[in-house]
């Protein structure tokens, strides 16, 4: 369930758990979720494939541009789900922090993997 979020940086600021979501979370519609869902099974699976060809590259240079095209190629992606980058990042975030709509999204997953 969980396996989003290696694609995110370390958190280094602790905050006090509540019990209440973070802002706006139980406002997120299901058009939005789907977006989110199609978009990050998208990128996931852009990253899977071409994860050899990176680490296969010979000099810092063309890993470099090999990481620029692949966030070119995630960013189209995320735009064709019908999401802002910040959409998406927020969205990724949330699935990470939130309990409940990470579960949401879970769910979501599971059924699309079906």
């Amino acid at each position: 369930m969980a396996a989003w979020s290696q694609d995110l940086p370390a958190l280094t600021e602790v905050t006090a758990p509540t019990n209440r979501s973070p802002s706006g979370v139980e406002n997120i519609s299901s058009e939005k979720l789907n977006q989110f869902v199609q978009a990050y099974l998208q990128v996931t699976t852009l990253i899977e494939q071409r994860e050899d060809e990176l680490q296969g590259v010979e000099t810092n240079g063309e890993s470099l541009q090999m990481q620029r095209e692949i966030a070119a190629d995630a960013v189209s992606k995320i735009d064709a789900a019908g999401l802002t980058l910040q959409e998406y990042l927020q969205l990724l975030r949330l699935a990470n922090l939130d309990p409940e709509f990470g579960d949401r999204v879970a769910v979501q997953l599971q059924e699309a993997a079906n």
